[in-house]
């Protein structure tokens, strides 16, 4: 559905990985594989998983699986694999490994309670989490365009921390009014932590 644009995948798995409640993958959305429309029903997106680039994408030594494999085309299994892609440290099932890991480093996303923040653009979705006295804030441009966003956190916080980036090393810093500018890329998404990385260490027990 989205032509294979890594962008755009990206932001739908980080999209689902910040939403309230259980993040679930089908086979093969970690790898990035496509579906055969040419057959009947709900085959076209039970095709088998593509483990290499061996016949049959090395899910069977069979001639003649009941359903066939991708084989041809760009989402063919010569071309998309979990053995050719695990060796490719750019590679989305790379990702998608980083991104699970992180996750599960965030309680807050799957424990604590949320709210939308005002982000000022419709194409902007700003989810803040608190959990235990910890909060983390999570960032999605399902725009096009590129977006600078103005965001404050109110009376949320009693001062205005950094906000570190979980993802990469782009932190935001508030200016003296309390106010955060962020700017997202197309399909852009950051993950902050509010405050420091010592969360571990100031989690409550309420």
């Amino acid at each position: 559905m989205l032509q294979g644009d890594r962008r755009r995948l990206e932001l739908s798995y980080s999209l689902m990985m910040t939403l309230p409640g259980t993040p679930v993958l089908l086979y093969g959305d970690e790898i990035g594989m496509g579906d055969d429309l040419s057959l009947p029903e709900r085959n076209c997106a039970r095709t088998p998983m593509q483990w290499s680039a061996e016949p049959q994408g090395g899910f069977t030594k069979s001639d003649a699986p009941v359903i066939p494999p991708i084989a041809a085309g760009p989402y063919g299994f010569e071309h998309v694999n979990a053995a050719t892609l695990r060796r490719d440290s750019n590679s989305l099932l790379n990702w998608m490994e980083r991104i699970i890991r992180m996750r599960k480093e965030v309680p807050e996303i799957g424990w604590g309670d949320f709210e939308i923040l005002d982000a000022g653009t419709p194409e902007v979705l700003a989810l803040y989490y608190t959990w235990r006295g910890n909060a983390v804030l999570a960032v999605h441009n399902l725009g096009a365009i590129p977006r600078e966003i103005e965001l404050s956190l109110g009376a949320r916080q009693r001062t205005a921390p950094r906000l570190v980036n979980l993802l990469s090393d782009q932190n935001s810093d508030p200016d003296p009014s309390g106010t955060y500018r962020i700017v997202l890329e197309p399909y852009g998404f950051r993950w902050y932590r509010v405050g420091g990385l010592d969360h571990e260490l100031t989690r409550s027990e309420a």
